[in-house]
């Protein structure tokens, strides 16, 4: 068994704040600070971990320098968010990058490869939250359980 950790927060969970995604960044970048992320998976990524910062009008070395130095819990996290200066956490920002997030696909060839490796027919989920839940699940299987 690794000591590496496969995050398991999914994309699709939201804390206090409302903003989806947010609960899984904070646990891989404190995973990467730690040492700690199974490999394979970034701390902070091209994907939903950049469309969150962005999106809230963050700077990513400076949520990275933060959880890092800090070790925050995640309330703490999110605590430090609303700290921050021009930080969007108004409804409209919020909605509009949450509405971003349940509304990306997938690649039609990330889609089947992620479908094949679990043993699944290519089809549904076409979503990229559950597509990658999936993901997760079979990397903490090989993991942990196999």
């Amino acid at each position: 068994m690794s000591d590496k950790i496969v995050p398991l927060i999914s994309s699709g969970t939201k804390g206090p704040l409302g903003v989806l995604h947010l609960p899984r960044l904070w646990q891989k970048v404190s995973l990467e600070a730690a040492g700690k992320i199974a490999d394979g998976y970034p701390g902070i990524g091209a994907g939903y971990d950049s469309m969150v910062i962005d999106g809230l009008g963050l700077n990513a070395d400076a949520v990275r320098d933060y959880i890092a130095s800090q070790k925050p819990t995640y309330p703490q996290f999110e605590a430090w968010i609303q700290s921050q200066e021009g930080a969007k956490l108004d409804a409209d920002s919020v909605g509009a990058l949450n509405a971003a997030i349940e509304g990306y696909n997938h690649d039609d060839a990330t889609r089947q490869g992620i479908l094949s490796a679990n043993g699944l027919q290519d089809g549904d989920p076409k979503d990229a939250i559950n597509l990658n839940n999936l993901d997760d699940w079979l990397e903490f299987h090989a993991a942990v359980i196999a």
